[in-house]
């Protein structure tokens, strides 16, 4: 039924048979797909956090999960505006990458469904719920985001025939239903056919458009304006830019909902190291072929005289948020049919891949964090119905985000804002035993206010005064007022955070040593072959104790000796870091 009703849509809108006919295959199939995963979910651990995939599924889950379409326009329309340093609103996770490579095993070795068991485990109940808030909000403003960003490129990509809100309606009907039958085991095996399509998606533009231009040296040829060219260029996106938006990513990576499920998933914590980090370098390559997609966009624009250059700001951001979707309209129909359809399905897949376990994270989070610790005793299947609920309703506030924020670029902004400021409370609760519940209270609360306070306009007419702004580039020019740049704007609420957190830690009563024990012992002791896990955040008592040797203990901190497994991996993922950048230099220059 649904391929008798949407094919003829496909069609009358413009788009040819066969390139309707993809889009509709896949949607139908990949729904199917994780409609069937959904009768094989027995219990609440298997419907949120199965523990049974190897170093592919995993690998695929952290790319299809970590990419999707809406970064694609983000990055390609930041470099049609600002040259190749747009790179860096997707490559600033780059130099987080070899951090993955130490953080999976901790997440793995918590043994815990949710990140909010850690911070239960750390702290208490309290905390646990608050990082269920803030995290579900998370996920919402991140599911908008996506769909935002896949509703500016259908609408571009088919020129403007498939609009925007009607994409959006479309993808997040089909995600919701296959993932809320399944759970995240229908999001990990869907995610590895959608992250094949992902990189599809990515690659399958770059040729004709270089081409078309005469190749790297036509555009080099070309574009005139050397910042354009350049990774690092004067104006936004400085050397500071790139430093303090890699530092928040580093710091926020770690309280994105997600991730659990992203490290915890597979069989043992190998499958979670070699996944995310795996995962996440092929997204870097992705993403390296995005915006040198948006920099031939910018040589082909000048070379039929339309010179991006000459355009008004409003023309530009317009042109710039659509430039990725109209070249795939503008190249792909003409070679071959079908192209296009399996561009819209590659797109499609990148969103749907991603927001199916975004969804899922924000429904266990409140299933297991808020609902069930209030209505204990129930059976698995009064929870997993709870957790489909709840589903719904976390897209449904995502779909209004998608409706209300004014674009992709400014939605991602927001977004890096909000798990920085639990990000704080586990990082410093991880190494420092002496951070306390009302600690981490304070060091979130204080972390959106100082965020606020950083917004009103009495505090940036403030900044103006300031002897040396305009040196020091404290305030940045948004339209027509001026805004607190953004890198000091993440100085000043991260340290304000941090200040406040530890002061009030140092004044109010400590963690319990029992529980603090239970929380370092959890993260130290790897998880065993064929380990089974009966309750969330707890060892099994055929469990070994492990004794890790310390590297720091003074003045309360917990910092252990890395294993020569963490410093072989973290050094050989530089490596690969280093050459990517290089690679990419090479091309470009």
């Amino acid at each position: 039924m649904l391929l008798g009703m949407t094919l003829p849509i496909a069609v009358a809108v413009g788009l040819h048979p066969i390139d309707g006919l993809v889009v509709v295959l896949y949607l139908i199939g990949i729904t199917i797909m994780g409609v069937w995963m959904g009768r094989r979910v027995s219990g609440l651990d298997e419907f949120f956090m199965p523990r049974k995939f190897g170093k592919g599924m995993m690998m695929m889950h952290a790319f299809g999960t970590g990419t999707a379409s809406d970064q694609a326009v983000t990055v390609s329309s930041a470099t049609f505006r600002s040259g190749l340093s747009g790179i860096w609103y997707q490559w600033l996770w780059l130099f987080v990458t070899p951090f993955y490579w130490l953080i999976a095993p901790i997440f793995r070795r918590f043994r815990a469904i949710t990140t909010a068991d850690v911070y239960e485990l750390r702290y208490d109940r309290s905390v646990a719920v608050l990082f269920a808030i803030v995290g579900m909000a998370n996920m919402c403003i991140k599911i908008g985001l996506m769909l935002k960003g896949a509703g500016a490129l259908a609408d571009a990509g088919t020129g403007g025939l498939i609009e925007a809100d009607v994409a959006i309606v479309a993808v997040t009907v089909m995600f919701v239903v296959y993932g809320a039958a399944g759970g995240l085991g229908a999001a990990i095996v869907t995610d590895y056919i959608q992250g094949i399509l992902t990189i599809a998606f990515s690659f399958m533009l770059l040729p004709f458009i270089l081409w078309e231009v005469g190749g790297m040296a036509g555009v080099r040829e070309t574009i005139s304006d050397e910042a354009m060219l350049s990774l690092v260029a004067p104006g936004k996106i400085s050397l500071f830019f790139v430093v303090m938006m890699s530092l928040q990513a580093l710091v926020g990576i770690v309280a994105q909902p997600f991730i659990m499920g992203v490290c915890a998933a597979g069989k043992t914590e190998w499958e979670g190291r070699v996944g995310i980090v795996g995962g996440n370098l092929i997204k870097r390559l992705c993403t390296a072929a995005w915006s040198l997609t948006a920099i031939a966009a910018v040589a082909w624009y000048i070379q039929i005289g339309n010179d991006p250059a000459l355009l008004d700001a409003d023309s530009l951001k317009q042109t710039a948020d659509g430039i990725y979707g109209e070249v795939a309209h503008t190249f792909l129909p003409r070679l071959v049919p079908g192209l296009l359809g399996l561009f819209l399905a590659a797109l499609l897949a990148g969103v749907m891949s991603s927001c199916d376990s975004f969804m899922i994270s924000s429904a266990a989070l409140f299933t297991e964090n808020i609902y069930k610790p209030l209505q204990c005793g129930m059976p698995d299947r009064h929870y997993v119905w709870v957790g489909r609920v709840t589903s719904v309703v976390v897209v449904a506030g995502g779909v209004a985000f998608a409706f209300w924020v004014p674009s992709v670029v400014k939605a991602l902004e927001i977004w890096f804002m909000i798990a920085p400021m639990m990000g704080l409370v586990f990082w410093i609760g991880l190494f420092w035993r002496r951070m306390t519940v009302a600690g981490a209270w304070a060091t979130t609360v204080t972390g959106f206010a100082a965020w606020w306070v950083s917004t009103q306009a009495w505090f940036i007419n403030g900044l103006g005064m300031v002897p040396g702004s305009e040196s020091l580039q404290l305030l940045w020019g948004e339209g027509n007022k001026a805004v607190v740049y953004l890198p000091w704007q993440i100085l000043f609420y991260g340290l304000t955070a941090c200040i406040v957190g530890i002061v009030v830690s140092l004044l109010t009563r400590p963690v319990s040593p029992e529980k603090l024990n239970r929380f370092y012992q959890l993260s130290r002791t790897p998880v065993q072959p064929g380990e089974q896990v009966l309750r969330p955040c707890t060892l099994p008592a055929a469990t070994p104790v492990i004794d890790r040797p310390m590297l720091l203990t003074a003045g309360g901190l917990e910092i252990p000796m890395p294993s020569r497994t963490s410093v072989v991996g973290f050094m050989a993922i530089w490596l690969f870091v280093g050459g990517i950048v290089g690679a990419f230099v090479w091309i470009v220059s």
